[in-house]
């Protein structure tokens, strides 16, 4: 089936989980999208599988606490960031709940966090205003790099470059493979008045570079230019909340979250806004994002919804 307006426009919630009691603040699809895996601020981590559309496993990290929960290549295995003790980024064996490596090194808040979509490589970037590359064989640190700011950051489909977002007003690419020379591009916006830049992701085609922020607005640029090409907006974030937007796997089309617990849709190329799906969210829906392989949506607050499209309807 092809994703086009009608077919958007009929997503349907087909399952609606409650196992968690707060907020979920990050899921993320395994990339044979079969699985999804959630982290929440109540300190745990399900797994649901997303072809017989149950909850498969819940784990805790009552310890530690748990964000920006990330499958790595290995379906069974998942990296995310800590919210108590310390600002160490744990590697976790999903079969056994055993941690498998320690990544050390941030003296703050870890704010945004991303897997290399063709090996062992993830980014960092913290509050304390670095970023930092790391192999999931090594527990040191590959490289840092002084940002000057809050970063965000993501790695392009094809794994070859990165890109940082700065201070809300600066996006700087850097080459993997020569990162210690600096940014070879730099694009310069003009800097969020009302809102900070929260999320940063490449378009599935590498051509387009999407922002999300803790307002009521949602950046898309030129990959390569960093032309300003949309600003998306007509959601509503009145609690200054990070909310998560996603790509569609053809780029064409813009999900978001809202705080009134409905998820927004745009048509990436016109900026139009194509539809608001209603759910049964009863709050704030932060996460959104669309499985790579299904035609499946999920969205979170403190419950978990997937969707699909209705058939009849499309």
């Amino acid at each position: 089936m092809k994703l086009i307006d009608s077919v958007v426009r009929s997503f349907r919630v087909a399952k609606l989980f409650r196992d968690n009691t707060e907020r979920i603040n990050h899921i993320d699809f395994s990339p044979s999208g079969d699985l999804l895996i959630s982290s929440s601020d109540d300190d745990q981590i399900v797994i649901y599988d997303c072809e017989k559309g149950t909850s498969k496993r819940a784990l805790n990290s009552k310890k530690y606490g748990v964000d920006h929960i990330h499958f790595t290549h290995a379906k069974n295995s998942a990296i995310y960031s800590s919210t108590k003790m310390d600002d160490t980024i744990r590697y976790l064996s999903l079969h056994d709940n055993k941690f498998i490596r320690y990544f050390p090194g941030h003296s703050k808040k870890v704010v945004t966090l991303s897997m290399s979509p063709i090996d062992d490589t993830f980014i960092s970037g913290s509050q304390d205003k670095t970023l930092r590359l790391w192999d999931l064989r090594s527990p040191n640190c590959q490289g840092m790099m002084h940002v000057g700011g809050r970063p965000v950051a993501a790695f392009d489909p094809e794994g070859l470059i990165f890109a940082a977002g700065i201070n809300s007003e600066q996006i700087k690419l850097y080459d993997l493979r020569s990162f210690d020379k600096g940014p070879f591009n730099t694009f310069q916006l003009n800097q969020e008045k009302e809102c900070d830049w929260t999320g940063i992701k490449f378009s599935p085609d590498g051509k387009t570079i999407l922002i999300s922020t803790n307002g009521s607005l949602i950046r898309l640029i030129d990959a390569f230019q960093g032309t300003p090409l949309k600003t998306f907006a007509g959601h509503f974030n009145n609690k200054g909340i990070p909310l998560e937007a996603s790509y569609s796997p053809d780029s064409q089309f813009i999900f978001s979250g809202s705080t009134d617990g409905r998820v927004h849709v745009w048509n990436a190329d016109t900026g139009y806004k194509i539809c608001v799906l209603m759910a049964d969210h009863t709050g704030p829906v932060q996460c959104v994002q669309f499985n790579p392989k299904f035609m499946m949506l999920a969205s979170a607050c403190t419950n978990m919804a997937f969707w699909v499209p209705a058939l009849d309807d499309a």
